[in-house]
């Protein structure tokens, strides 16, 4: 039995990962953290980690940046493996996640599905084939109406893969409303859509000459993400420290 500790268990996906683990015989989830301490899910909640006193194998932060200090010195403090699937974080906080893999086991990736990760590895692949080709490269990102961080780490860590394929020639591109020019071809262009429910969808979009090539992931349910973060904490209880991520957890 993996025991687990939910961050921002009486939001959208903490209530996801709540019902996913109710029907799962291999996971428990024994504590909760929300600002919102209602206890919905038969655990009991509190507003901060530090209140709980007991023993858990993994921690699912599926909260807020704002939270992260308060967590790393719980997971480091008590030698909690955790799963950060938060996203929206600056450079000095994904700093903090480094350090603190130092001292306890802590899987990190910007996106916890399946399909997401298996695409992290193919753009790779056909990105060397065709921008040798001329072929540029765009990334469209949409998410419901609620998502406050732009792009997603879903479409950085896409771009990220593309840019480490071709060591890191590309240029990041968010915004082309203040410039007047052709398209470099070292840009990679990322738009980002907000709009009503949707769940998640990521383009990486191939353009040529008279041709195009689109890798499309399309999210229906936040339940995959919850899977992935679930299949991670069965995967990290036990391991010693170190920085993980879902290619890992896959393998």
């Amino acid at each position: 039995m993996t025991n687990i500790i939910m961050v921002g268990c009486n939001g959208h996906m903490g209530q996801t990962i709540s019902n996913l683990v109710a029907a799962d015989e291999e996971a428990c989830i024994i504590a909760g953290v929300d600002i919102n301490t209602e206890e919905k899910s038969g655990y009991p909640v509190f507003a901060n980690i530090s209140e709980f006193t007991g023993n858990a194998d993994a921690i699912i932060d599926f909260s807020s940046p704002k939270v992260l200090d308060s967590v790393l010195d719980y997971a480091i403090k008590t030698k909690t493996p955790l799963i950060e699937c938060s996203t929206g974080f600056t450079e000095e906080d994904l700093n903090k996640i480094d350090e603190a893999s130092k001292e306890v086991a802590i899987v990190k990736s910007a996106n916890m599905s399946v399909g997401v990760n298996l695409i992290l590895n193919v753009v790779k692949d056909v990105v060397k084939k065709l921008a040798p080709e001329g072929f540029d490269v765009e990334i469209v990102e949409k998410h419901h109406n609620l998502k406050k961080d732009a792009p997603s780490g879903t479409a950085l860590a896409l771009a990220d893969s593309i840019n480490e394929a071709m060591d890191n020639q590309y240029e990041y591109v968010f915004d082309r409303s203040q410039v007047s020019k052709p398209r470099d071809k070292k840009e990679l262009g990322i738009s980002a859509v907000r709009g009503g429910s949707i769940v998640g969808e990521h383009d990486v979009i191939f353009a040529g000459i008279d041709e195009v090539i689109t890798i499309t992931h399309t999210a229906y349910s936040k339940a995959i993400f919850g899977k992935g973060s679930i299949a991670a904490a069965k995967f990290i209880k036990g391991k010693g420290p170190g920085r993980y991520d879902m290619r890992d957890v896959l393998k």
